[in-house]
């Protein structure tokens, strides 16, 4: 499976899983491409899939009563992304995943992880860990859209996805910071003002 590097890399890093793992990872898993502007969730379905990005870039959103959009997460290289509430309890999903960029993503079955440590199960706690790092990012994204000024939060954004600055529109960055777009083009300019007189 050398096409798909992210997706080794994250086998062998995150979930300490060997490269023999593949015939069974392929298994449970599709391989999507996927348009830009192109869907893999709309609002109200029911979904019964994580995705893995391998090339590519996603967005997942919700659109409020005032027709909205609200980014919840993006989801370069190497990232995944999947509504839990719809794929674990069964609910209606509340959001909408599509494609930034013309992607490659793996569509992974829901029991991915559970087949996957049946057969190695050094990647129960490895799972467990991502599982609660993903929480921890959740809880510290909370905090800031609570309490952060929206530099705080832009120059936290850059922390989490330095490599998104040039790839996604300027009004996506600033749905997902909870910031009108004229705001964030006055932080920006008074970020290069600072740096201009610090230099």
């Amino acid at each position: 499976m050398t096409g798909f590097p992210y997706f080794n890399r994250h086998l062998a890093e995150i979930l300490d899983v060997p490269a023999d793992a593949v015939p069974v990872c392929t298994e449970l898993f599709t391989v999507r491409q996927v348009s830009k502007g192109e869907y893999l969730m709309h609002h109200g379905e029911f979904s019964d899939s994580l995705y893995f990005v391998e090339k590519g870039l996603l967005r997942m959103y919700t659109i409020d009563r005032n027709g909205r959009e609200h980014i919840v997460q993006f989801a370069p290289e190497g990232w995944m992304v999947s509504d839990r509430g719809s794929l674990y309890f069964g609910e209606e999903t509340i959001f909408n995943i599509d494609a930034i960029e013309d992607s490659v993503v793996l569509v992974m079955r829901s029991d991915f992880f559970t087949e996957l440590t049946l057969h190695y199960p050094q990647a129960v706690s490895a799972n467990e860990l991502l599982l609660q790092k993903h929480i921890r990012q959740l809880q510290h994204r909370i905090t800031l859209l609570l309490g952060a000024t929206a530099e705080e939060r832009y120059l936290d954004f850059i922390k989490t996805y330095p490599q998104l600055l040039q790839r996604a529109p300027q009004w996506m960055l600033a749905s997902y910071l909870g910031v009108a777009p004229e705001s964030l083009s006055r932080v920006r300019r008074e970020l290069a003002r600072k740096k201009f007189e610090i230099n």
